[in-house]
């Protein structure tokens, strides 16, 4: 079957440097992410549209527009409205047109997008009717019952919506019946536990939806893990183990965060080292 693959950008956001790189100095990582005034660095909200016979497959929905202005601020949200669904129009669909939404893991950045935009006075809604939403079973438990230490980054809210919309399917499995061939899922518990990575077969090697295990180029050192990480040497560890694999079978990444950066191939050099090249700053009808 004809897959075709699509970058689709959420809204742009801005966060602070020394959380998105924790245990690295501004000295290195200023050079990857240079900082403005307040410290903040630029950062995409980024999801994967794939189109195959008549569905299309959403694989994340960005931070959207469902905080206030207040938060907004906090958290340096760019633009007041839904830029997702903007984003689809530009390639004539709405959220109605979408079949299923695949979640790596359910923080605001990541899964926002799946909510209307604020109303002062009004709860935020589900905007994608027709959609099954795929998340992995490890991770809901941990998003409806968070640590202390994560527990602003998920939207009861949502959580809430999901539950009861009938729309919600939990995958503890390495493929769902729902995407059949082509798909499989890796788990990494290092971000935050039971998040899901989906991996598509190509005809040029595989391609892998990195979430916030490799959130952009910047992080494919595998050295370096963000202040979010739950589980920091953890994750170092799964990150090595996919860049491994990738290498190995000249596979690509496709980044949620990077702003200047969609897909890349991943690469490793004489002394072991990974890196990226080909960098695409979006892809457009990709063939996969």
């Amino acid at each position: 079957m004809s897959r075709r693959l699509y970058s689709i950008r959420g809204n742009d956001q801005k966060l602070d440097g020394g959380a998105m790189f924790g245990n690295a100095p501004k000295a290195l990582w200023d050079r990857w992410a240079p900082a403005d005034e307040r410290n903040r660095i630029d950062l995409a909200t980024r999801a994967m549209l794939v189109h195959e016979g008549d569905r299309f497959i959403l694989f994340e929905a960005g931070i959207g527009a469902w905080l206030s202005p207040r938060l907004r601020e906090r958290y340096g949200v760019q633009d007041d409205t839904n830029r997702l669904i903007t984003s689809l129009d530009v390639h004539g669909l709405t959220p109605s047109d979408i079949h299923v939404v695949v979640l790596s893991h359910l923080h605001f950045d990541h899964a926002g997008g799946l909510l209307s935009d604020w109303v002062e006075g009004s709860s935020p809604t589900l905007v994608f009717p027709n959609a099954t939403f795929l998340v992995s079973r490890k991770h809901w438990q941990r998003a409806i019952k968070p640590h202390d230490r994560d527990r602003a980054s998920f939207i009861p809210e949502l959580n809430q919506q999901l539950a009861q919309s009938g729309q919600l399917a939990l995958v503890d499995e390495d493929s769902h019946p729902l995407l059949g061939p082509g798909y499989r899922f890796h788990y990494s518990d290092g971000h935050t536990p039971g998040m899901m990575l989906t991996e598509l077969d190509g005809d040029h090697g595989p391609l892998v939806y990195a979430a916030d295990l490799i959130p952009g180029r910047a992080w494919v050192h595998t050295s370096i893990s963000m202040g979010y990480d739950r589980f920091p040497e953890l994750l170092l560890d799964e990150k090595r183990s996919l860049l491994d694999s990738l290498a190995k079978r000249h596979g690509r990444l496709f980044y949620a965060h990077d702003p200047s950066t969609a897909v890349s191939h991943i690469t490793r050099d004489a002394q072991g080292r990974f890196g990226s090249a080909n960098n695409k700053s979006s892809v457009r009808g990709l063939q996969v």
